[in-house]
């Protein structure tokens, strides 16, 4: 079994799937291939419980990482092994952020509720487009907690909501360019995810690798024995990345596992 106690978890979407949402053929064989001698394989995606529904045996054998890092869940055993949530400490900042800008509309990621303090278009898109149930709250200390992580739709403030965040240690936030600003709880991120998931499962750091293509990948790739991107991945990706594959279009898993396959006579 010359994977045995060998971790890969990889992003879904943009690393796993090809443009098209699918996982393809040869993608499924390989990873069928890595799986039969002995490996771990997991997704790693800032999705989380109620939007992420494409759990399949056939293609993951592990707890898969949710939540950006924040949670590892057993979808065979349908168990939590963590789930790193932010509590109260994450209250003062979203207060700021709805003080700054009263009508901004966000999100609150609890296990067993969804929540939405000023729902807008983006929010409920957010929403409907992962199939996932949600409950309109008029502020923040209704949604129940603890929440795996906090969604804030700033379209046109995103900046600006970042800069306020700054002042909240208490919590971690993604820093980004686009229109959503996600909160997760202090000092969680894929990679601290990855390694905690790697240490119950047995499997060492030197044994652990991880696949990516986005800035949120980053600190996975860097936690990783060996971070593999495919060549169509962002530019944050790739200054970190130590193995660049073919593109997502062109089977990355499939590759990163001939990869391993040539490390792990």
């Amino acid at each position: 079994m010359k994977f045995q106690n060998v971790l890969l978890a990889s992003d879904f979407d943009g690393t796993l799937k090809n443009d098209n949402g699918e996982i393809t053929d040869d993608v499924k064989s390989a990873i069928k291939y890595y799986m039969n001698n002995g490996g771990k394989f997991t997704v790693c995606t800032g999705r989380i419980y109620q939007g992420f529904h494409l759990y399949s045996p056939e293609y993951i054998n592990a707890p898969v990482l949710l939540g950006n890092g924040a949670m590892a869940y057993d979808y065979e055993n349908n168990k939590i092994i963590f789930n790193d949530a932010i509590e109260k400490e994450g209250l003062p900042a979203v207060n700021a952020v709805l003080k700054a800008f009263p009508d901004i509309s966000i999100e609150f990621y609890n296990f067993e509720k969804v929540c939405a303090v000023n729902l807008n278009k983006h929010s409920e898109q957010h929403f409907t487009s992962q199939g996932i149930n949600f409950e309109i709250v008029t502020n923040p200390e209704e949604a129940p907690l603890p929440w795996t992580k906090v969604m804030i739709a700033a379209h046109g403030c995103s900046k600006e909501v970042q800069e306020i965040l700054d002042n909240f240690p208490q919590v971690n936030y993604l820093k980004t360019t686009g229109d959503y600003v996600e909160i997760l709880k202090r000092g969680v991120d894929k990679g601290t995810g990855l390694l905690k998931l790697a240490k119950a499962l047995g499997c060492s750091q030197e044994n652990t690798y991880s696949a990516g293509d986005g800035y949120n990948d980053v600190e996975m790739l860097v936690a990783a024995k060996g971070g593999f991107v495919p060549e169509n991945g962002s530019k944050e990706a790739l200054a970190v990345a130590k193995y660049v594959t073919r593109s997502n279009n062109e089977g990355c898993i499939a590759h990163a596992i001939e990869i391993l396959d040539e490390m792990y006579k």
